[in-house]
């Protein structure tokens, strides 16, 4: 008798492997779907502030246009599933030159996360659940790795939840509930040195409920300084900012 009574304390103590291996998430949470609006027809029209470097590298200048993103069809996928296709077109800051298609992107609601293939690089741009401090690495499918990648820069980004729930302001007006993604924020060397090698990486979005992306920043630049061959510093890289202006 006291033979099985400590075999069943013993069992007692032991944790449910079947279990222990396991996440489970059961949080309160809107749905990834809750922050794009998958209709055809349904556009965002942003002002689209592009960074460049010009000179060989020794200036900076901002270009500026009027971006319409709008959902032109229901497409499937590689994977036969779902999906959505988005045409970006172009205007001039005033809107009064003719819009012309400028890119093609699609968009892939699962259950669990929203895929976005652009430029051929596959995104996890939202994911379960939607609460402040959940992360994921949003870049995953991408290769970021090989010596053929052109976007080495963005390895590793833990994409994380911020603001879930709150205020976002625009120049055009605040919008009142939204999500805040933080996807890197990097930096080295000091820009304000000329002598200093330096590079910034830098990218957030985020998304309105019942609406779609409503801001996104995007900097990704490094700066050479001066040496015997080449007597001026020069900056390679690039910037994005888009501001949502409007959307039906």
């Amino acid at each position: 008798m006291k033979k099985k009574l400590l075999f069943i304390l013993m069992t007692a103590l032991i944790p449910p492997f079947t279990n222990s291996c396991k996440k489970s998430y059961n949080y309160p949470s809107d749905q990834v779907t809750d922050y794009m609006q998958l209709q055809i027809g349904k556009y965002i029209t942003y002002r689209l502030d592009s960074l460049e470097f010009i000179n060989f590298g020794t200036r900076d200048t901002i270009v500026s246009y009027l971006a319409k993103d709008v959902v032109d069809d229901t497409i499937t996928d590689n994977l036969g599933r779902p999906s959505f296709r988005v045409i970006r077109y172009l205007s001039d800051t005033t809107g009064t030159a003719p819009w012309t298609p400028n890119e093609t992107y699609m968009i892939t609601p699962t259950r669990q996360a929203m895929e976005v293939i652009e430029n051929n690089m596959r995104y996890l741009k939202l994911e379960l659940p939607i609460v402040n401090g959940f992360n994921w690495l949003g870049n995953s499918y991408i290769d970021t790795n090989s010596p053929y990648s052109q976007v080495t820069f963005m390895d590793g980004w833990n994409y994380t939840y911020d603001s879930v729930g709150g205020s976002f302001a625009l120049p055009y007006g605040a919008v009142p509930n939204t999500i805040t993604i933080q996807q890197a924020n990097d930096s080295s060397g000091n820009p304000a040195i000329d002598s200093v090698i330096s590079s910034r990486t830098y990218s957030e979005e985020v998304y309105g409920k019942n609406i779609g992306l409503i801001y996104k920043n995007l900097v990704n630049w490094q700066y050479q300084p001066p040496n015997v061959s080449v007597p001026v510093g020069s900056t390679t890289g690039f910037g994005i900012t888009l501001r949502m202006v409007d959307h039906n």
